[in-house]
């Protein structure tokens, strides 16, 4: 028994995945492109360094298209779940690029503070750079992590804590910028250890949406889903119930009670009800196990230890 939901619904969701995918890595290599091009031409280190840290961000698209195109295969013998924990690694190959990007903006703003280092060059240019690749890295952010709540991505919603750390990188660096070009350069590595502080806290929110999926974590409140399950006629109990899995791909068993007298086979209909019913019920369900037990005395007792546990 099982829940067979269409996959059709699956693939095109992972379908708009990639297609956000592709186009944020276009945005963002442009981005990057633009203040590692003005940021050589003026010899600012400050925006050269922003831009090496946008190519972070390309990085991150590519990683995010290999995972969510290994998430697409289907089930197998060897993955009888699917593959969409790929799509939660490659969240983790994010969140470790968030830590290596804090440590070299961390490292260099230490370095900075403690032996000094040259003053950038700061004109009219840089700021215009600046605020036009802000604006767009602030539109991306925005487009993505809504898309990734619409779509229950766990790679877009990583991505766009990613591309987040990097409009708090810009600020830092337009701030700095300012503050050089007032009189105060030593603004800047302090700006950069903010910033730093910005990323980490960025990174462990990824980790610990990562560490959800693959500890598994329950997904749905298990009185939810017996509530679910008691509405179908034939059902008289149920306990046990357990849930994990991605936000987008829920997998689901439960034990119901059926009445003793009942044939097998009419045992199994009412769990493929059941079974059809949570599927219909949950969106984000996509796999179903009912598991059927006639309701005795002994049954009974253990239904109502388990409710007192709960």
């Amino acid at each position: 028994m099982g829940c067979s939901r269409d996959r059709r619904g699956g693939d095109d969701r992972l379908r708009e995945v990639r297609r956000i995918l592709w186009g944020i890595l276009v945005l963002n290599l442009a981005v990057a492109g633009a203040k590692l091009v003005y940021g050589l031409v003026t010899r600012s280190l400050a925006m050269t360094a922003d831009g090496f840290h946008s190519l972070f961000d390309g990085t991150s698209n590519v990683i995010g298209l290999v995972g969510v195109s290994i998430a697409a295969r289907p089930a197998d013998r060897g993955h009888p779940y699917g593959h969409a924990k790929y799509e939660t690694y490659a969240s983790a190959a994010i969140g470790v690029l968030l830590t290596v990007a804090a440590w070299r903006v961390g490292a260099e703003s230490i370095q900075r503070l403690l032996a000094g280092g040259g003053t950038p060059r700061v004109d009219a240019g840089s700021f215009g750079v600046m605020l036009a690749t802000l604006a767009v890295n602030v539109a991306v952010t925005t487009w993505e992590r809504r898309a990734g709540i619409r779509l229950k991505s766990d790679i877009l919603i990583a991505d766009a804590s990613h591309t987040g750390s990097d409009i708090l990188v810009s600020l830092g660096v337009i701030a700095g910028l300012a503050a050089v070009k007032a009189g105060y350069p030593i603004a800047d590595p302090v700006l950069g250890l903010v910033v730093c502080a910005f990323i980490v806290r960025a990174a462990l929110r990824v980790f610990r949406s990562v560490d959800e999926t693959l500890s598994d974590r329950a997904r749905l409140d298990p009185k939810t889903v017996e509530a679910v399950a008691l509405e179908v006629p034939g059902v008289l109990g149920c306990h046990d119930v357990r849930t994990r899995g991605t936000a987008s791909h829920v997998a689901v068993d439960l034990h119901v009670q059926v009445d003793p007298e009942v044939s097998i086979a009419a045992g199994h209909e009412i769990a493929e009800t059941v079974e059809r019913v949570l599927c219909e019920r949950f969106d984000v369900v996509s796999d179903v196990i009912a598991h059927v037990e006639p309701l005795d005395d002994y049954q009974k007792a253990k239904s109502a230890r388990w409710s007192e546990q709960a």
